[in-house]
């Protein structure tokens, strides 16, 4: 892993909101910790076969899940003023409204969806994750940038299931 792919990682990792990132290979160790939103993040190399501890870098790159994709999964929204449910993601990845740049977007604010509706794409390891609606309803508000980074479970759209 060179300094650039290193330097990607870090940015990744700040933007995505993680508070700690582990990346073991065979040769060496990454560590990267955040503390706060604007905080730098902090990052620790250790090269296992000389035993080094390599100086600290600022900047991230994309990390994706290992684990198996899993439906959407809506919950209620935290403030109970409102009637809303928030649909979430069940991976990490890149959030696309688009199946492909040249085609419309799955959903817009006001659409109204159908259980079973496609509402997005989330790539992740180089594969188009479908993130399909649990619930019917109309989505009253968009809350991830197109092309954006996504962790697992933020909130990505509020739908009004009336």
């Amino acid at each position: 892993m060179d300094i650039r792919e290193i330097q990607n990682l870090i940015r990744f990792v700040a933007k995505s909101g993680a508070t700690e990132v582990k990346l073991e290979m065979d040769d060496f160790k990454i560590t990267i910790k955040t503390t706060s939103e604007n905080a730098t993040p902090e990052v620790t190399y250790m090269q296992a076969p000389m035993g080094h501890v390599l100086p600290q870098a600022a900047a991230p790159q994309p990390v994706a899940p290992t684990t198996p994709v899993a439906a959407a999964e809506p919950a209620a929204a935290s403030d109970e003023s409102t009637k809303y449910i928030t649909v979430k993601s069940p991976i990490i990845g890149t959030f696309y409204r688009k199946p492909a740049p040249d085609k419309p977007v799955f959903v817009e604010v006001g659409s109204t969806i159908a259980k079973g509706d496609v509402l997005c794409v989330i790539e992740a390891m180089k594969l188009f994750n479908e993130i399909e609606s649990e619930y019917a309803g109309k989505i009253v508000k968009i809350l991830v940038d197109d092309m954006s980074p996504v962790e697992f479970d933020q909130p990505l759209f509020l739908v009004d299931p009336s």
